[in-house]
């Protein structure tokens, strides 16, 4: 299942909190300066909030992985 099927989504909360959310549960809550900077560099597109929400969560293939 890819970024396509199974988005990422993210709330950004008053309190400056970015939580992160796949398949309707919060996956990480991001709080400080790594909120701040996530913050920063979301709005570039769809795809490069995708790829940039799975990095953070660390949800994303490093090539090591075997193939199912």
């Amino acid at each position: 299942m890819g970024l396509i099927a199974d988005p990422f989504s993210y709330q950004v909360t008053k309190s400056g909190e970015v939580r992160i959310s796949r398949g309707g549960r919060v996956v990480v809550t991001l709080r400080g300066a790594q909120a701040d900077r996530v913050v920063a560099r979301l709005g570039a597109g769809d795809e490069a909030d995708q790829q940039l929400l799975a990095r953070v969560t660390g949800n994303y293939r490093r090539g090591t992985e075997r193939r199912r």
